[in-house]
């Protein structure tokens, strides 16, 4: 049977559900009390105005002077900007760009941030992606632009004339940047450091700036050719990056191509030249100085992660972030490593490297048989830092 309601009855019914759904409204616009102090106590507000009066200050707080500060705002704050609402006040594309440059500059997680800049934690994440997108977007093209014929011959002579190694158009490398395991990921990200990854493949210039970067590889693809199945490396074998035929070595008639540099990692080709084995150079002394001089030049790569690693701290912890997040958030260190250093006037900027933090490690060796090709030009190049022509004298 169903039950009479009466007036009365259903005027009590109509208050219940109106005073619930009240409650239920409160429920999703209340801010905790701290969250409303942001305008008076956040970091942003207190301390960002006293930073700007220390320059020096200000480039340790952020890893930039305040002119890239606000050079970099000018260049993304259009494409971060939000209106305000009726409900709230839109955190302005300073406030972002300060948040997102302290998670960098720092690696502390997006709670210990949203406790001094007094936002919430979801608002923290979301304003680091938000701003990474926005920098990746409209500086990609600008501080890591796809060079032309002429700019890998300026990368060539400044090999030459900085570091004594010609024909050199880049020193490659790849790091391992330790995240957490990613959800359902299986073993695609754990590596051979039993932690789990995601690589880091970079092509570095003469004076320690990223010329091509690749991210994203699995961890687990250490041992497995990772610059060969790269983008950047079937880019490289396509002969799509501009690099011109060759020239000759100086001082010589003899023309080789131009080539990279790395590690015992990297396959040799005729565009990569990779050191001779050990064994080799205990009874060649031509082989050991060949080894010498690449070793050499090829330190800018390293010395590059590592100025990338102090700058930003957020590669000396594990990085939380999902797989795709975390490969915006690296890319955007490599675009703004470049950024600050297009400042040749930055007089806070450190050219000395850091030991590599536990959370970058090497990839291993990736070996396979080279063509005769690339044995021969390693030979020419052997050849030429034995002469007269390529020989330098340590000072």
């Amino acid at each position: 049977m169903f039950k009479h309601f009466t007036t009365s009855d259903l005027a009590m019914i109509a208050i219940a559900l109106d005073e619930e759904e009240e409650r239920n409204v409160q429920q999703r616009i209340w801010v905790h009390d701290i969250l409303l102090k942001r305008h008076i106590e956040g970091e942003f507000v207190t301390l960002y105005k006293q930073l700007s009066d220390h320059e020096e200050k200000f480039f340790k707080y952020f890893r930039m002077t305040k002119i890239q500060f606000n050079v970099l705002l000018s260049k993304i704050k259009n494409t971060i900007r939000k209106k305000n609402t009726c409900f709230r006040k839109a955190i302005s594309p300073r406030e972002k760009l300060a948040v997102c440059l302290r998670f960098l500059a720092t690696g502390d997680s997006f709670q210990t941030i949203s406790f001094s800049y007094r936002l919430g934690h979801s608002t923290v994440q979301s304003i680091v992606l938000e701003v990474c997108t926005a920098i990746i977007s409209n500086l990609k093209e600008e501080c890591i632009p796809m060079p032309k014929e002429d700019d890998w011959k300026t990368i060539s002579n400044e090999f030459w004339e900085i570091w004594n190694f010609p024909n050199c158009i880049g020193a490659l490398d790849g790091k391992h940047v330790v995240i957490e395991a990613p959800p359902n990921s299986g073993s695609l990200y754990f590596n051979y450091k039993k932690t789990f990854s995601i690589v880091l493949m970079a092509l570095v210039d003469a004076k320690y700036k990223f010329i091509a970067v690749d991210i994203g590889a699995y961890g687990k693809s250490s041992d497995g050719g990772i610059f060969s199945s790269s983008k950047m490396g079937k880019a490289f074998e396509k002969n799509k990056f501009n690099v011109p035929d060759g020239r000759a070595l100086p001082g010589t008639n003899e023309v080789l191509p131009y080539a990279m540099i790395g590690d015992e990692a990297f396959p040799l080709k005729s565009y990569i030249l990779r050191p001779y084995p050990g064994i080799q150079i205990h009874r060649d002394e031509t082989k050991k100085i060949f080894n010498e001089r690449l070793s050499r030049a090829r330190k800018v790569v390293e010395d590059a992660f590592g100025q990338l690693s102090q700058k930003f701290r957020v590669y000396q912890r594990r990085l939380k972030s999902l797989p795709e997040n975390a490969d915006k958030i690296i890319f955007t260190t490599c675009i703004l490593h470049n950024f600050i250093k297009s400042d040749n006037d930055n007089q806070f900027a450190s050219s000395m490297s850091e030991q590599l933090p536990r959370h970058i490690t090497n990839i291993s060796n990736q070996g396979g048989s080279a063509p005769q090709v690339a044995f021969e030009v390693r030979e020419k190049f052997k050849q030429f830092f034995n002469s007269p022509a390529g020989q330098i004298h340590w000072n």
